[in-house]
């Protein structure tokens, strides 16, 4: 029954997307004609978080709490490794498949602009939480620098250069022993703590 419900799931969910996703591509593109901002920007950038909104309602509804912050913010985390790494290198396989053969993607200018920006503010995130701490500095400082280049697409690359520089002063810091990527440290003692549990007979 568990393995039937999932299946109806993904074809549920498979045909909701068939039926959805034209509509919804033009209605972006129509918003970000009427706001003025530029159609490629304004799908980059919004159209994943409009994809995954119910789950963003849930990590906001979980970060309202204390003690439920912690899952919230591993649920958005879990979200953008999963947005980053599977869905990225399916977009070539589909291209590939939808072309009938093997086709490189060829970017210019702008995509590789979007591309370094998706990359560092990934990077940026990661350096930020590697010490397995958050503070509202930091969370201020991403949301600026996401508003600040959606607002205004002429300074993307300006804003590339803050990220890079963000970066450098984060790795720096940990060189220098003023903070710590306890990430790395506590992941080792999980993988232990795996391969010590005594195995089900």
């Amino acid at each position: 029954m568990r393995n039937l419900l999932i299946l109806a799931c993904f074809l549920v969910g498979g045909m909701a997307l068939y039926f959805v996703a034209n509509p919804f591509l033009e209605s972006m593109l129509g918003l970000s004609i009427v706001i003025g901002v530029p159609t490629f920007v304004f799908v980059q950038w919004v159209a994943p978080f409009l994809s995954e909104f119910p789950e963003k309602v849930s990590a906001f509804y979980w970060a309202r709490s204390v003690g439920k912050a912690p899952m919230a913010l591993m649920n958005m985390i879990s979200s953008g490794i999963a947005e980053l790494t599977l869905l990225l290198s399916l977009i070539p396989i589909v291209y590939c498949i939808s072309r009938g053969g093997i086709y490189v993607i060829n970017f210019d200018h702008h995509h590789q602009v979007e591309l370094l920006l998706t990359g560092l503010q990934s990077l940026l995130g990661f350096t930020i939480l590697a010490n397995m701490r958050f503070h509202a500095y930091e969370a201020m400082g991403l949301f600026l620098l996401f508003a600040v280049q959606f607002v205004m697409p002429s300074i993307r690359e300006e804003i590339l250069v803050i990220y890079g520089g963000w970066i450098l002063i984060e790795i720096m810091l940990a060189v220098l022993g003023m903070r710590k990527f306890n990430a790395f440290g506590d992941f080792r003692k999980i993988v232990r703590r795996h391969l010590a549990k005594p195995k089900p007979k």
